[in-house]
């Protein structure tokens, strides 16, 4: 089948690029035209396992371009939705996305794949479509991916939910996602729409709830990590989502429950225990900075901090935890000096401090190091030539803890 993808992101690349490799052509669609460039000459414009290669192996059966002329009949939307400074998400791109497609396709199927709030597809996004043709349908798809590991999730799913206001649509998906074997569940679009928002609001909830025992356990001398270990061995809980840290970042679970609780509230529903679960997230990383002022004033201290993306494998900084720490750290004087093996690019559009090319730089002569990434190079880390051997952890992947002073967040 012919595809085009609207929005060549995280979530644009990996849906175009697998179903390329299900041996359908693809075109990719984004207003940067230095990502079409890119997706022209083979290269992944972004980092994601796998990714690279499949682009090569591939190459053939994709096309990228900026404008929206001979689109095929199959389009998915995948643009982003960010928040606004209410919590609430900005439906500005997907629905100049929806109009751009509306206006030069006189029959097919648009499937939204954009995270939107319950409603939108039906309420918002049909009308817009329904201006340029009663011939087009549309359908809501959500993703369930996590970065780092998009293609593997996309292509071995726990389910598929496809949102649907006719049997074409249905027809269309179902055929469209025969190569991959795992259970599909149809419904209507709102719902499909919820299922995400839920979805990722229970994923967050746990990690919160994590951290929130977590730091109990650190003020009675427990590591958290063994509770959480006797709790997941009950079947009903599982031992996902429950690694006690510095809290969750990344592009979706702080944006969709922001989303999802302000969307609430603004139809007269106070999301109690979401509220609280944000909360306990904006608070978890500032932690760090309280256990660093047990041993020392920051002020004018070299502090190395290692690892800048919201989780590793990725080179994706947003709503990553690092943030807040080099923004508190920089706030109390201190002098911030990072390494991350893929997201340093990316950090310094935020910040102007030292960026190292290795994880010996950052820690030369260091007064102290605060580790924010789970990076596998992490692990075992020579500590040496620190000034002050003092280690803050927010993610427990260090091994080797001799002849340092350590505290991890919650153990």
């Amino acid at each position: 089948m012919d595809i085009s993808v609207i929005g060549a992101g995280y979530v644009g690349l990996t849906t175009g690029i697998s179903f390329a490799e299900f041996g359908n052509k693809v075109k990719f669609i984004d207003i940067d035209e230095n990502k079409i460039n890119k997706i022209k000459h083979g290269i992944a414009p972004i980092y994601e396992e796998g990714l690279q290669e499949l682009i090569k192996k591939n190459f053939d059966r994709i096309n990228a371009t900026t404008n929206y002329e001979n689109l095929d009949s199959i389009v998915f939307i995948c643009v982003g939705t960010p928040s606004l400074p209410t919590g609430l998400i900005n439906l500005q791109y997907v629905k100049q996305a929806v109009e751009n497609v509306a206006k030069n396709l006189d029959d097919g199927l648009i499937i939204i794949k954009s995270t939107v709030f319950p409603g939108t597809t039906e309420k918002i996004l049909l009308p817009i479509v329904r201006k340029y043709s009663d011939k087009i349908s549309i359908a809501m798809n959500p993703e369930f991916l996590r970065e780092g590991m998009a293609l593997h999730d996309f292509m071995n799913p726990d389910r598929i939910i496809i949102g649907v206001i006719d049997e074409r649509g249905e027809k269309i998906l179902k055929k469209l996602y025969t190569p991959i074997k795992a259970p599909i569940m149809v419904t209507n679009p709102t719902t499909a729409e919820m299922i995400k928002y839920a979805s990722n609001s229970f994923l967050a909830t746990k990690i919160s709830f994590a951290n929130e025992i977590g730091n109990l356990a650190k003020i009675l001398g427990i590591d958290v990590y063994d509770v959480m270990k006797g709790v997941s061995m009950d079947h009903r809980i599982s031992p996902y989502f429950l690694n006690a840290g510095a809290g969750f970042g990344g592009s979706c679970f702080p944006k969709d429950l922001r989303a999802i609780a302000s969307g609430a509230k603004k139809l007269g529903y106070d999301m109690k225990l979401i509220n609280a679960v944000l909360e306990i997230n904006d608070e978890q990383p500032l932690r760090l900075i309280k256990l660093l002022e047990k041993y020392m004033s920051i002020e004018g201290k070299e502090i190395a901090v290692l690892g800048l993306a919201f989780k590793a494998n990725t080179d994706d900084i947003r709503e990553s935890r690092s943030i807040p720490v080099i923004k508190e750290l920089i706030k109390k004087g201190a002098n911030v000096r990072a390494y991350d093996p893929m997201a340093m690019e990316n950090m310094k559009k935020i910040f102007d401090i030292k960026y190292c090319n290795s994880v010996e730089e950052a820690l030369m002569n260091a007064d102290a190091c605060i580790i924010m990434t789970d990076w596998k190079e992490f692990e075992d880390i020579d500590f040496r030539n620190m000034k002050n051997k003092i280690v803050i952890e927010g993610r427990k992947i260090l091994k080797n803890r001799e002849g340092i002073i350590y505290e991890g967040i919650c153990w």
